[in-house]
């Protein structure tokens, strides 16, 4: 295929950048929930006197500014996670004070706040998968990936683990069509470039190797899989019952069951509910099938689900139980992610987590 046969396209995705989409969206909606935790807890503080109010969505507002001047000025893997970090935070703060905006006497508990976050996370959600699923990268992008690692090698060098990624790119990008000219160009530059300590790579493979061996072990698969399985249909199936019957209301001396009739939150639950368990239960039915790595890709969707979607809209519904919920489904996506990264690395050319904290 000639370089004249690869499609070019007007915009230009980068590899991984998915991935830190999602981390940004899920420390948008941790900081949510942290700070409405720590407002309730500290008797909703104000900053600036009698006669002033700094809001903390100023704080948010300055964040983001950060996080951008940091994109603007800086060049580098470690600069882009940074930016994630302070604009996830910033992003965070800023939405919650959504009541504010849109009200006409600054409700900072307005009602659907908790649905306009939703509504936000979601389209932001979607837009970012939608962006990497809709085709895999073209043959130009990965060789443009594959330069930006160079990029930054030929400031700074290049870490282990990235050198091993843009190698993989260019061969893919070959693969695919691109230039071979070009493509040698970029792999002089990557295999010219000094090896770099992989010192975020290396706090990430200390971190794991903190969990303790009991949390390691792939049995937590089958337990959190088909425990999100469980949930996400008797939640589908209880959003159902109330919607369709209008409100349930039983009160006795043991049992107490209340369900919410037809509202903006519970369509929203049973919609979550219903990707949730769509994604999940074809996920654990094939994961003992096939090796390969959809099944928990799928999985791990499923915890993103459980995890973006339900909590906000908890929050609202039940308050501090949405902390609850948050956690399950960070503990499920931390475990699924775990594995999944193993069954990755046994599928393709990585460097082992041990030659990749010492630099080798």
């Amino acid at each position: 295929m000639t370089e004249q046969a690869v499609r070019r396209w007007p915009l230009t995705r980068v590899s991984g950048g998915s991935g830190l989409a999602e981390a940004f969206l899920l420390i948008t909606v941790a900081t949510i929930l942290g700070t409405r935790a720590y407002l309730e807890l500290s008797g909703y503080p104000q900053v600036g006197g009698r006669s002033l109010h700094i809001a903390h969505a100023l704080y948010g507002g300055a964040a983001m500014v950060v996080a951008l001047l940091i994109c603007w000025l800086l060049l580098g893997a470690g600069v882009r996670v940074a930016a994630v970090i302070v604009g996830g935070v910033g992003f965070g703060l800023f939405l919650d004070e959504v009541g504010k905006f849109v009200t006409k006497d600054n409700d900072y508990f307005y009602g659907p706040s908790a649905e306009i976050m939703y509504i936000s996370v979601f389209i932001l959600l979607i837009a970012s998968r939608i962006t990497r699923d809709i085709r895999p990268l073209s043959a130009n992008e990965c060789l443009a990936s594959a330069a930006s690692i160079a990029a930054d090698g030929v400031a700074r060098g290049i870490a282990p683990h990235r050198r091993v990624e843009a190698r993989h790119l260019i061969d893919r990008a070959l693969a695919g069509g691109a230039d071979a000219e070009k493509a040698a160009h970029v792999r002089a530059l990557v295999d010219a470039a000094p090896t770099a300590p992989a010192r975020l790579r290396a706090v990430q493979v200390r971190a794991q190797r903190l969990i303790p061996d009991f949390f390691r072990s792939p049995r937590w698969i089958p337990v959190v899989g088909w425990l999100t399985v469980v949930t996400s249909f008797l939640s589908f199936a209880l959003g159902v019952t109330g919607i369709s019957m209008g409100g349930v209301y039983y009160d006795d001396d043991n049992v107490k069951l209340e369900l919410e009739g037809a509202s903006i939150s519970s369509v929203i639950l049973l919609v979550s509910a219903t990707i949730t368990f769509a994604l999940s239960l074809p996920a654990m039915i094939a994961r003992t099938r096939t090796t390969k790595v959809w099944p928990l890709q799928w999985l791990r969707y499923a915890a993103l689900v459980f995890t973006f979607l339900n909590a906000l809209v908890d929050f609202a519904v039940e308050g501090f139980g949405a902390v609850t919920y948050m956690a399950i489904g960070l503990f499920t996506l931390a475990i699924v992610t775990y594995h999944l990264n193993l069954a990755m690395r046994a599928q393709s050319v990585l460097p082992a987590p041990e030659a990749v904290a010492t630099g080798r």
